[in-house]
């Protein structure tokens, strides 16, 4: 259980297109002081469509923070002057943290253990988006599986740490993991 001291903090999980984005916003739009840390980088042209749509979709009196891997930093530094925070996503973040770490797998863990202790400390509402990679196939390529696994073992960190863990299919969240009153 989480020892989040005031907010709370909710795992999203799904497949592509599963509506996770679309529900972590839904959420957060019940609070009137929000942050949206955004991971993605426009490293072509449909990543650029993707992440102008996204903007488009979220709140203008939202704050955005463009955080490719100093998502502990950023939580440090501004965290606590919100009421709910988005982050969006984990699975673009892990892919981040292995390019940056030459698909060093032990790094990637090591901060995703200090992304873990830092989501202890905030005192927001967290709301975190992930991709789901149990389901799928095994990559035919090796840095494939290296990321599932690495993303599944991040995945695995942050549900222990949540209140609550929802799996999103077809736009539809599942509780996986209901918070401590078992409300969803």
């Amino acid at each position: 259980m989480s020892t989040n001291t005031s907010g709370s903090i909710t795992l999203l999980l799904g497949g592509a297109r599963s509506g996770k984005s679309s529900y972590a916003l839904q959420l957060a739009s019940r609070s009137e002081r929000v942050a949206f840390l955004a991971t993605a980088t426009a490293s072509d042209e449909d990543m650029r469509q993707r992440i102008t749509r996204h903007q488009a979709e979220r709140s203008a009196s939202w704050t955005t923070y463009e955080v490719p891997l100093d998502l502990e930093t950023t939580l440090q530094t501004q965290a606590n002057g919100y009421q709910a925070i988005i982050i969006d996503c984990l699975t673009l973040w892990t892919a981040n943290l292995l390019h940056h770490y030459n698909q060093d797998s032990q790094a990637v863990l090591e901060r995703a253990d200090a992304f873990c202790q830092t989501l202890h400390e905030s005192r927001s509402r967290l709301i975190i988006v992930s991709n789901e990679v149990g389901d799928s196939v095994v990559p035919a390529y090796e840095s494939g599986r290296v990321f599932r696994d690495v993303l599944g073992a991040v995945n695995q960190r942050v549900a222990r740490v949540a209140d609550r863990v929802l799996l999103m299919v077809a736009g539809y969240p599942l509780v996986v993991k209901p918070n401590a009153e078992g409300a969803q």
